[in-house]
């Protein structure tokens, strides 16, 4: 990919860091670097506001298609509106479920009806969406969700329970994945990706403190929950390839963006380690500089992989990706406490008053966990792109 950017394309950036400066300001100043991973819970109706202002702006879904509401942006500029809107502060995004996950399905797999129905409250920030797929037992091995859904009449009739769900106390629907053939072999082709309403009595959110002290995501209890009968995207029993879609959508330009968070956090710990002194010491300043560096193979290496979806293949050096940043903003983490020292053991007030840094910390140790934890993405990349052996699996009960 040619990293070097148009004249056309640095007025688009001079058009949204203008936009970002002038609006993130007034009401909106205090939202500035707030509600990132482990802030989820920081001014949550504010950041509801400044989603709805996003989008009456025409600044939301900035990839999709114009048809969609979007603005067909060239994946170049993409990557500039995410990076223009790290480096702004842009508060984080209470609706990317939405526009990074289930619009992009419903354009591709979704029918007419339903784009019709769910995309433009996605493009004017107004519903929030969360991700029904990791139950107990389905975690890394998503195949063998339990969720049941039944046909009844006009409307399917779900029961069963999701974890680790982002977002679920605050969202207006889920995409999840059922089991709708529980006879069905191998397990993937029994299942069903169907949209469900979270704002019914027959569904039980608990939320799971982290931590962090916040419980950004929650375990999910459908007991008889009902959705419509249209409320099925792609085929009966033909969800797994839809929820295949789905996950292909995170590897999109806002992984440009999540750099730009990261080069922030980065900035914040040098800081630090200048401030008190713990640059002048020659393994914290070579641990700085091995972070910096590593901050670049990760922009270089997205740009690559982006090159590649953009023409509309995925090659091998994607799989690597979500090892080395979830690896590196680990290190990153434990960085940033030894670069305080004492300090870090300290909290900045009562009851439990993290600072930025601490915060980073305790979040990022679960990042070689989350969407696949390093086990799993090893496995992945010696089965699937060094085409190694399969790993044994236990043989089924008898």
């Amino acid at each position: 990919m040619n990293i070097h950017f148009s004249e056309e394309d640095e007025r688009f950036r001079r058009e949204i860091a203008k936009w970002l400066a002038d609006n993130l300001s007034g009401e909106f100043a205090k939202l500035r670097g707030r509600g990132g991973p482990g802030d989820e819970h920081a001014f949550l109706e504010e950041r509801r506001a400044w989603e709805r202002k996003l989008g009456a702006a025409g600044w939301t879904c900035v990839g999709w298609p114009e048809a969609y509401g979007g603005r067909g942006l060239s994946l170049n500029q993409q990557v500039i509106y995410y990076e223009e809107y790290a480096r702004a502060g842009g508060p984080g995004r209470v609706r990317h479920i939405g526009e990074g996950l289930i619009g992009p399905t419903l354009i591709a797999f979704g029918s007419e009806a339903q784009k019709r129905r769910f995309l433009p409250g996605i493009v004017r920030g107004e519903e929030l969406w969360c991700q029904g797929y990791s139950e107990p037992n389905a975690g890394s091995d998503l195949a063998n969700v339990q969720t049941k859904a039944e046909r009844v009449g006009d409307e399917w009739v779900i029961t069963g329970q999701k974890v680790w769900t982002s977002l679920a106390a605050w969202s207006d629907w889920c995409f999840a994945l059922c089991r709708t053939d529980p006879e069905a072999r191998p397990k993937h082709r029994g299942i069903s990706y169907l949209l469900v309403p979270m704002r019914q009595e027959a569904i039980e959110i608990r939320p799971i403190v982290q931590m962090t002290g916040d419980s950004e995501f929650s375990e999910v209890f459908m007991n008889g929950a009902r959705t419509a009968a249209e409320n099925i995207v792609g085929e009966e029993n033909g969800g797994w390839a839809v929820a295949m879609g789905t996950l292909a959508f995170e590897r999109g330009a806002s992984t440009l963006g999540q750099q730009m968070l990261f080069q922030n956090e980065l900035d914040e710990v040098i800081g630090a380690a200048r401030a008190n002194g713990a640059a002048r010491h020659p393994v914290v300043r070579q641990r700085l500089a091995d972070a910096w560096i590593g901050l670049r193979i990760q922009r270089y290496h997205a740009l690559r992989t982006l090159s590649h979806a953009e023409a509309a293949e995925l090659g091998r050096e994607a799989m690597i990706t979500k090892l080395y940043w979830a690896t590196w903003h680990r290190n990153l983490g434990k960085l940033a406490m030894d670069v305080l020292g004492a300090r870090s053991l300290v909290t900045d007030g009562e009851p439990y008053d993290l600072s930025r840094l601490q915060r980073l910390f305790l979040f990022s140790r679960s990042d070689t966990i989350y969407a696949g934890s390093n086990e799993i993405q090893r496995n992945i990349i010696a089965e699937r792109a060094l085409g190694l052996p399969r790993e044994p699996r236990p043989a089924p009960a008898a």
